[in-house]
């Protein structure tokens, strides 16, 4: 995404925990908004969700 010129990222842990995604290694996204393929301006806030990868 930052390839792409999106910086406004935010990372939300999908399960509720409220958890940090400190190494996003072992993270998977499971949805974004705006959704994946949306054209957006490069100041848009993007938000992904994510789970740790076996939850």
């Amino acid at each position: 995404m930052q390839s792409s010129g999106l910086y406004v990222l935010l990372e939300r842990d999908a399960s509720g925990q409220g958890r940090l995604l400190i190494n996003d290694r072992n993270w998977v996204t499971t949805a974004q908004t705006p959704a994946a393929g949306e054209v957006v301006d490069c100041g848009v806030e993007v938000t992904l969700s994510a789970k740790k990868i076996g939850e």
